[in-house]
């Protein structure tokens, strides 16, 4: 009998979960940068800042961004390692990676992107210096493989950003809640069309674990 996982608030196989969370982001991959403005107030893009900020780059080195998706992290890291360094921006959903790659040519960017599975990186071990996952992890089936993986092509001495969200003040729950199960889904709705995908994004945050 194939084992189950949770897909939002849903019990699925888990042979299952990855196609049901690529339905959610071929659907909302076109309106996502909007979305996540709207939905932080643009609080997104200084996360993503202090994220990098973290990482020590210098010059020269390799970055590996996972489920980097419409490519916010790939480029700030473009700009922190230059010309002589390397980052790879990558993702399960073609229909995100487009997005990002599209951004990147746009903006006369050429990194390479590489459509995979993080819970199965097809990159040597030890090879990165940085590798970085923002709001992706809590979408993959098997979060403890994918760390592995991470950490597996990392160099030694190497830094992980795992960029997520987490639970909020207890006092804050009721507003959040109102939040995330009203206001979200209607702003799906309305902006793209999909309230159903922000239903089940809403309630992934809430899936996922918390931070102690």
């Amino acid at each position: 009998m194939d084992k189950t996982t949770h897909f939002g608030y849903q019990q699925v196989a888990e042979s299952d979960k990855a196609a049901k969370v690529a339905e959610v982001f071929h659907s909302v991959a076109a309106q996502y940068d909007l979305m996540n403005d709207l939905m932080s107030a643009g609080m997104h893009r200084l996360w993503k800042r202090f994220a990098v900020a973290q990482a020590g780059l210098r010059p020269g080195m390799k970055v590996l961004d996972v489920a980097g998706g419409t490519a916010d992290l790939t480029r700030l890291f473009l700009k922190e390692v230059g010309a002589a360094g390397t980052v790879l921006l990558t993702d399960i959903n073609f229909s995100m990676l487009r997005e990002g790659r599209d951004r990147m040519l746009n903006e006369g960017k050429t990194p390479p992107a590489v459509q995979c599975d993080g819970e199965r990186l097809p990159f040597p071990s030890n090879y990165f210096d940085c590798v970085s996952v923002a709001f992706g992890l809590r979408n993959m089936t098997h979060k403890d493989q994918a760390l592995a993986e991470m950490n597996r092509v990392l160099k030694p001495g190497g830094r992980l950003l795992v960029l997520e969200f987490s639970k909020v003040w207890k006092p804050l729950e009721p507003a959040y809640d109102l939040y995330s199960f009203k206001l979200l889904p209607l702003m799906g709705k309305l902006v793209a069309q999909d309230a159903g995908s922000y239903q089940y994004l809403a309630e992934s945050i809430r899936m996922h674990p918390g931070q102690e």
